[in-house]
C-alpha cells in the first residue's frame, strides 16, 4: 500500500423521511462524504413497509422507515453501512430480514446483523481503489434476546445482533455489603437466584461477589461501580478482526453504545475505552462509536483514531408514522389516539427529550486520511441538525461555521491527551 485513503465517518442516521430535493445543504455534506473513499454510517432503524411484528420491547421508539430513505443514503454517498444497535429488532425477525434484504437490494456493504451469530459478526468488506476495507459493527445496548445466536450441529442459530455485552460491577465498602446480605435475607430479592442456582439452571456467583437481585457488589475500600467487556464477546469480535486484518488493507470496528460513566452522558462507561484499545491491539485501524445521541471525545492510540461517539448525523425520531399500542399504553392513550398525540406525550409537547438538548443537534464528520497502515491527518467538520427548527423539519444534516462545537470536543477529548486545533472553522486533530 503506498496510496493514501480518506475515511470518512458518521454517528446515528435515524432516517425515518424521504428527500425528494436536493437543496444546498445536502449538496453541502454530500460533496464533503465524497472527498472520502470510505463512508461509513450507523443505520439506526428498520427499512421495510410492516413486514415484521412490532417487538414487545423496542430501543425506545419503534423504529420503522419506508426503504426508499436507502436510497437518501446513497445520495448522500455511504459505501459502509453497520446496523447493530438498539433499534434492529424493534420489528422482530421479520423487520431485520426485510432490512438486510433492502440494505442488500440497494447495494450496501453492512455489517452487524443476520440469521446467525457467525454473520452478524462477520467483517465485510468494501472494494476501493486504493485499498481493501472491512467493517465490523456491533452494539452493548440492547435487549438481551436480541444477541445472535450461535449454530451449532444439533441446533440452528438464532437471527439478531452482533454483541458486545459488558458485567457491571458495585464496589462498596465491607459494612455496606452486610447490610445488603441482611437485606437479602429478610426479603425475597435473592429468592428465585437461590432457586435457579439449586435447580442447576445458574452458576453460583462464589464467595467474593454478592448478587443484590440482579446486580453484581463486591467489597472494595473505593466506592463506586465498574464495567469491563464480557471476556467471551471480546474474545469473538478480536478474533473476527484478527480474520479481517488478514483478508483486507484496513479494518474498521463500529460499535454502538448508549452505556456512560455514572451520570455523565458525554463520557463512555470505562468498558469501552477498554474494549475500543483491544480492537485497536488486534488489528482495526480505527473504532467509530455512536449511540449516545451527542459527541464524546476522541482518543488517538497507537497513532489509530477512537471516536467514542460521533453523535447523530440524521435524527428524525418525530417522523415516525406509526407506533404499537404498548408506546400509546405507557403514556395513557388509546385508541382515540395518534402518533402524533403519542410524540407529544412522550416530550410533553416538546419540553422535554432529545429534542431540547442542542447538543444532540450537533456534531461533526471526521474526515481522515490513512497511508500504509498509519494515520497522517483528521479533519473535524461540524455539523447541526437543525435545533432552531418547527420539531417536524428537524433532522437533516447541514455544514455548520459554529465553533463552539468544535471547542465542545476540544474539552470532550483532552482528558484522553487528545488536542484540536481549530482553524478556518474546521478541526485538526495534532499527531504526534
Amino acid at each position: 500500500m503506498t496510496k493514501p485513503i480518506l475515511f470518512a465517518a458518521t454517528g446515528d442516521s435515524f432516517i425515518t423521511r424521504n428527500l425528494p430535493y436536493k437543496d444546498q445543504a445536502f449538496h453541502e455534506v454530500s460533496r464533503l462524504l465524497h472527498r472520502a473513499d470510505v463512508r461509513i454510517a450507523n443505520l439506526e432503524t428498520t427499512v421495510h413497509e410492516n413486514e415484521g411484528y412490532p417487538s414487545a420491547q423496542s430501543g425506545g421508539t419503534w423504529a420503522m422507515s419506508p426503504p426508499s430513505v436507502l436510497q437518501v443514503m446513497k445520495d448522500y454517498g455511504f459505501n459502509l453501512i453497520g446496523w447493530a444497535n438498539n433499534h434492529t429488532l424493534d420489528y422482530l425477525y421479520g423487520g431485520l430480514e426485510a432490512t438486510e434484504r433492502n440494505l442488500n437490494g440497494y447495494g450496501f456493504v453492512h455489517a452487524g446483523a443476520g440469521k446467525n451469530l457467525a454473520e452478524a459478526s462477520a467483517p465485510r468488506y468494501l472494494e476501493c481503489e486504493s485499498a481493501r476495507v472491512a467493517l465490523i459493527a456491533a452494539t452493548s445496548t440492547f435487549h438481551p434476546w436480541w444477541a445472535a445466536g450461535e449454530q451449532r450441529p444439533d441446533s440452528i442459530g438464532r437471527p439478531g445482533i452482533n454483541p458486545m455485552r459488558y458485567i457491571m460491577t458495585h464496589h462498596v465498602k465491607e459494612e455496606k455489603l452486610r447490610q445488603l446480605q441482611a437485606i437479602s435475607e429478610s426479603t425475597d430479592i435473592n429468592a428465585f437466584n437461590k432457586l435457579l442456582i439449586e435447580e442447576g439452571f445458574m452458576n453460583d456467583s462464589g464467595t467474593d461477589v454478592f448478587l443484590f437481585g440482579s446486580s453484581r457488589f463486591v467489597v472494595s475500600d473505593e466506592e463506586g461501580t465498574s464495567t469491563q467487556p464480557h471476556p467471551r464477546d471480546l474474545q469473538r469480535i478480536v478474533r473476527k478482526i484478527e480474520e479481517a486484518k488478514q483478508r483486507a488493507d484496513y479494518v474498521i470496528m463500529s460499535i454502538h453504545a448508549h452505556e456512560m460513566a455514572g451520570d455523565a452522558k458525554e463520557v463512555p462507561a470505562d468498558f469501552l475505552p477498554t474494549f475500543a484499545k483491544a480492537c485497536i491491539d488486534a488489528g482495526a485501524h480505527a473504532v467509530v462509536g455512536h449511540g449516545p445521541h451527542l459527541l464524546r471525545g476522541i482518543e488517538i492510540y497507537k497513532n489509530r483514531p477512537i471516536f467514542y461517539s460521533l453523535g447523530d448525523f440524521i435524527f428524525q425520531t418525530e417522523a415516525v408514522t406509526s407506533q404499537p399500542a404498548d408506546f400509546y399504553e405507557h403514556y395513557g392513550l388509546d385508541h382515540t389516539h395518534n402518533v402524533a398525540d403519542a410524540l407529544n406525550a412522550m416530550s410533553a409537547n416538546y419540553t422535554r427529550g432529545l429534542c431540547v438538548h442542542r447538543e444532540v443537534w450537533e456534531s461533526v464528520i471526521p474526515l481522515w486520511k490513512m497511508k500504509d497502515g498509519e494515520l497522517v491527518e483528521i479533519e473535524l467538520h461540524p455539523i447541526e441538525l437543525g435545533f432552531e427548527l418547527p420539531v417536524h423539519r428537524m433532522g437533516w444534516p447541514s455544514i455548520s461555521s459554529d465553533t463552539l462545537i468544535l471547542e465542545n470536543l476540544q474539552a470532550l477529548s483532552a482528558p484522553y491527551g487528545t488536542e484540536i486545533q481549530i482553524e478556518g472553522g474546521i478541526g485538526r486533530v495534532i499527531l504526534g
